[in-house]
C-alpha cells in the first residue's frame, strides 16, 4: 500500500512538472490576447525578427515595440487561442489565433531564455488566415 500511495505521488509531481514546463509565460498571452505592445514589449528581446504579412525586419525592442502598437491599433484585437506552446530546454513557443477587426491571424511567437533566466520573445511570426 505505501509503494503505490509512493508511485502514486512521483506520478502526480512528474505530471504538475512536465505541464508547468510547457507554458510559456502568461504576460505573452495577455498581451495578445489584450493587443497589448507596452505588454508585449516586456517579453521582446534587444533584438527581435518581425515578420508580419511576409514583411520580415530585424527590429531592437523599442522598434519592434512600436511595430506591434502599429498593427495591433490597425487590427483591432478582440481574442487569441492558444493552438499550441511548448518549452524546451533554453527555448519556448507558442502558436496562436488571434482574432481581430480585420480578420484572423496565425501567431507564431519564439522566446529564448536570457541569462537572468527569463523567457524573451526573439521571433514573432504574423500570417492572415483564410478561417
Amino acid at each position: 500500500m505505501k509503494k503505490r500511495m509512493l508511485l502514486l505521488m512521483i506520478g502526480v509531481m512528474l505530471s504538475v512538472t512536465v505541464v508547468v514546463a510547457q507554458n510559456v509565460p502568461a504576460g505573452v498571452l495577455m498581451a495578445f490576447k489584450r493587443g497589448s505592445s507596452v505588454e508585449l514589449g516586456k517579453y521582446l528581446g534587444d533584438n527581435v525578427e518581425l515578420i508580419i504579412l511576409n514583411r520580415t525586419s530585424n527590429s531592437d525592442k523599442s522598434v519592434a515595440e512600436a511595430t506591434m502598437n502599429i498593427f495591433f491599433a490597425q487590427n483591432q484585437v478582440s481574442n487569441f487561442n492558444v493552438n499550441h506552446q511548448g518549452r524546451k530546454g533554453e527555448s519556448g513557443f507558442v502558436i496562436g489565433t488571434l482574432s481581430t477587426s480585420t480578420g484572423n491571424y496565425r501567431i507564431n511567437c519564439f522566446l529564448k531564455k536570457n541569462q537572468d533566466d527569463y523567457y524573451l520573445i526573439h521571433h514573432i511570426r504574423i500570417d492572415k488566415t483564410n478561417e
